[in-house]
């Protein structure tokens, strides 16, 4: 199993890509590539994974995610249907004299940023209108919608920034580190002790926590609290279950800990971030 660099192919007559990939073409190992992605999910949800951040997706969001940053997004259940329709472009694609223009100045120095964010309110409404728009269309028209979706997202605020500073090469990806994501999305509701996943890279202990923190800059633990309570935060935000429930079905046996590492992550308690949704519904 290695990790995917991924090649993307462009037709001789266009200079980025925008396709609309299905399950199970939609399943990608982590991976990265040159171009620059912008990706709206037309279906599914789950769990994605952008450089250092580990977060749920659903119907609907919008991210955009720098050239070679590498990402993950990965079904809640291989039964689930995925869909997404996704831009890739280079930065090359424009001509560095072109975005070295006074009108382009903005639109560069966004480009420039080796960041994931995700789009959100109003930005999120415009993206997505103009990408529905460039995969309909043909010639400079496709062209002209892509660099107003570029123009919006670097005049707007209306983003999280959820990875900053990754800081890829290519040449540091190491095959290892797909297995032990894999090995991690299947377990991690159960306990997994560090013995047990540096035998999953076939490593010693110390060996394993300087690879990984050198991979996904954070610790293996960081990690594995990341994703248990982004599962947490789907059920708080899509059920009625009592919080305690939530906290033992999100892998903790402790409601102490998971309550201290719920707000260390939301910088809120599970209670409140239950709240939001109720206040929008």
């Amino acid at each position: 199993m290695k990790t995917l660099i991924q090649k993307i192919q462009v037709d001789e007559q266009q200079s980025f890509a925008c396709r609309t990939y299905c399950t199970p073409i939609f399943e990608t190992n982590w991976h990265q590539h040159e171009e620059c992605e912008l990706i709206i999910i037309n279906e599914g949800h789950g769990t994605v994974m952008i450089g250092e951040y580990v977060g749920g997706y659903k119907e609907g969001d919008v991210y955009f995610i720098a050239s070679n940053l590498p990402h993950w997004f990965k079904k809640q259940h291989p039964a689930i249907f995925g869909s997404a329709t996704v831009i890739h472009f280079k930065k090359s694609s424009f001509g560095e004299p072109f975005l070295q223009l006074p009108e382009i100045k903005k639109i560069q120095q966004f480009l420039h940023k080796q960041q994931g964010i995700q789009l959100q309110q109003a930005l999120k409404t415009v993206v997505t209108n103009a990408i529905s728009a460039i995969d309909k269309s043909k010639g400079f028209q496709r062209l002209q919608l892509l660099l107003q979706c570029l123009q919006s997202m670097s005049t707007s605020t209306k983003y999280s920034i959820i990875s900053h500073d990754f800081s890829a090469e290519i040449s540091d990806i190491n095959p290892a580190i797909e297995e032990i994501i894999d090995f991690t999305f299947k377990h991690y509701l159960e306990t997994v002790t560090l013995p047990q996943i540096a035998a999953v890279a076939n490593m010693s202990i110390p060996t394993f926590c300087r690879f990984f923190k050198k991979n996904i800059k954070k610790t293996y633990f960081d990690f594995l609290q990341d994703l248990r309570i982004s599962h947490a935060c789907k059920i708080l935000s899509s059920s009625n279950k009592p919080v305690m429930d939530i906290c033992y079905e999100s892998g903790y046996n402790s409601w102490a800990h998971f309550s201290k590492q719920f707000k260390r992550v939301k910088k809120m308690t599970p209670t409140q971030y239950r709240n939001q949704f109720e206040k929008t519904a």
